[in-house]
């Protein structure tokens, strides 16, 4: 046998040489088709039997390691034998992380052995302890680029020599390193570095790389602007087919973190919006529209204009998704109001509650929203109504923004009638229109004349508060003076104040007899129209009746009209 390196080595070969082969010196063929590694790891064993040098790697120590199980070459077959020089070597390995990086990836081509071998496992365990290690703790230099370094080869020559190096890191520095990993092995590690303590942020962060490296999608934008944008920070790989990134998406949706807040509103509205497009399940995207939903006053605009991916597209925008992801936000606020000692019992929320600020941006993301979406002739009536209505009335500070909505989208739908245009303007509430809002809305003859007498009133209501306003502090200031100061007042001093005081007040009268004026003359021009359109012709049958419409005013109002000037000529 020791003319034979190959054969004392392996306990398996000699088996198949004793069992198979017979001593006639005819020739004895083996086909080893299981053999870990194929004929690459086949090579390099019978240099390793035979004497000749060849390199150690963190690319080929896997598929070694297992083919050395696999031929049983163990120390009853010679010592420092191949199944403990690979050992060795992955002990070293393990140390690493670009190595280990390297060898779990390699895991792939011979998994069921390496998983016998536990190999795997202690890849991903090495992996996940080094993520959630403190770098600060072992004085790892800070990254200055994305490449970490790996060992050097190990020449394998009667032992094994190997090389680590520090390893750069920075504050998300494993990333991409495991985003080569395929999905499997890519969850595993996730799940590895959740149960080792690491904080939901940075997982989100790497689950969001991922999905980046794998979905091209994911590096689109949302809207119409630029759908072949691609990320330049990042290498994409060969788009997989769309079942494979429908069933990675997924699987990446199940894995985010559950905390609300971990996972940033943009990412997890790119990961709705690529949803859609691969008509992933229904359950993934209802998962995304509520953790959109739970976070919806971290969202911008831009994000939320998700084009509509129906096959028969009515609205330019997803109108009915963007609903969807309101109604979660308002039931959540609904929920934390209700436990909440700070909101009163007729719904309005008293100053300082924590709730206040977020419904109050969402409300301004639902006003700017409608406004984007109002000029679509598409959009229907109840929709655009059940939007604006989800928003209570307190959480509008101002209502100039609902105002434009409502003035864009009645002006792109003409054909809404009187009632439609009533409903849709009870949305607003005209007592907090801006003075610059309620002049526009008085002069708007889009808006019915029950909203315009509405908006006049109510400033000049505001007008007389002011008035009232003004002398109650004029009052005040001048009772607030010293006695001293009161004896000093001269009577021309107080003459120059009650004429300024007559002044502003003849302002304000003229005002609001401008005001007035405007709803008298509107009241009449609508009053003329209708007595116009109510009026209906008479038919006559014959041409003389037509004519005698036509006739001039009888003789009596001329001689009444000349006795009149006569009348004034004698006076």
């Amino acid at each position: 046998m020791l003319q034979f390196p190959l054969l004392s080595r392996s306990g398996l070969l000699e088996k198949y040489i004793r069992d198979f082969c017979s001593d006639d010196g005819s020739i004895c063929v083996l086909q080893l088709h299981d053999l870990p590694g194929g004929a690459k790891a086949f090579v390099l064993i019978a240099k390793f039997c035979y004497g000749v040098k060849m390199e150690l790697t963190a690319l080929n120590v896997v598929a070694l390691r297992c083919a050395a199980e696999y031929l049983q070459m163990n120390e009853d077959f010679g010592e420092g034998n191949l199944i403990v020089q690979t050992e060795t070597f992955l002990n070293e390995v393990f140390g690493n992380w670009a190595d280990t990086v390297k060898a779990l990836n390699t895991c792939e081509e011979v998994l069921q052995f390496a998983e016998e071998l536990h190999i795997v496992s202690r890849c991903i365990s090495s992996l996940a302890t080094k993520a959630c290690a403190d770098t600060n703790l072992l004085n790892w230099p800070v990254a200055g680029s994305n490449s970490m370094p790996s060992t050097t080869g190990a020449v394998l020559w009667n032992g094994i020599s190997t090389t680590s190096k520090p390893q750069p890191v920075g504050d998300d520095w494993w990333y991409e390193d495991v985003s080569f990993l395929s999905l499997p092995l890519y969850k595993r590690l996730i799940q590895a570095v959740e149960l080792g303590g690491m904080n939901s942020e940075r997982i989100a962060g790497s689950l969001m790389f991922y999905a980046k490296r794998h979905v091209p999608l994911m590096n689109r934008q949302s809207n119409f602007k630029d759908t072949n944008d691609i990320n330049p920070g990042s290498t994409t790989i060969s788009a997989p087919p769309e079942a494979d990134q429908r069933a990675l998406l997924e699987e990446i949706v199940e894995l985010l973190p559950n905390p609300k807040g971990v996972t940033h509103t943009k990412s997890l509205l790119k990961l709705l919006h690529a949803a859609m497009i691969l008509h992933a399940s229904p359950s993934c995207r209802e998962n995304l529209e509520k953790r959109v939903g739970a976070q919806l006053d971290q969202a911008s605009l831009e994000d939320l204009l998700i084009p509509n991916m129906g096959y028969s597209v009515e609205t330019l925008y997803d109108i009915d998704c963007f609903q969807r992801i309101l109604d979660h936000f308002m039931a959540m606020d609904q929920a934390e109001a209700a436990s909440s000692p700070c909101i009163a019992e007729e719904g309005e929320l008293i100053e300082g509650a924590s709730s206040l600020t977020s419904i109050t941006m969402v409300a301004n993301l639902v006003d700017a929203y409608l406004a984007d979406v109002a000029p679509d002739v598409n959009l229907k009536f109840p929709k655009f109504q059940s939007l604006a209505a989800a928003i209570p009335d307190y959480a509008r500070p101002l209502a100039d923004a609902i105002y434009r909505a409502i003035d864009i989208y009645l002006k792109a739908h003409p054909w809404l009638t009187d009632s439609e245009r009533e409903q849709i303007c009870r949305l607003m509430n005209c007592q907090k229109l801006s003075l610059e809002a309620s002049t526009h809305a008085a002069q708007n003859e889009r808006l019915p004349l029950r909203v315009i007498v509405q908006v006049l009133f109510f400033e000049q209501l505001r007008l007389r508060t002011s008035i009232s306003g003004w002398f109650f502090v004029s009052g005040n200031l001048e009772n607030s003076q010293n006695p001293n100061a009161n004896l000093a007042l001269t009577t021309q001093d107080r003459a120059v104040g009650i004429d300024d005081v007559r002044e502003r007040v003849s302002e304000l009268e003229k005002e609001c007899q401008t005001m007035r004026q405007e709803i008298q003359n509107i009241v009449k021009t609508k009053r003329s129209w209708n007595i116009f359109w109510r009026r209906k012709p008479r038919h006559t049958n014959s041409k003389e009746s037509k004519a005698s419409s036509l006739k001039a005013p009888p003789p009596a109002s001329v001689n009444g009209q000349k006795n009149h000037e006569n009348g004034e000529s004698r006076n």
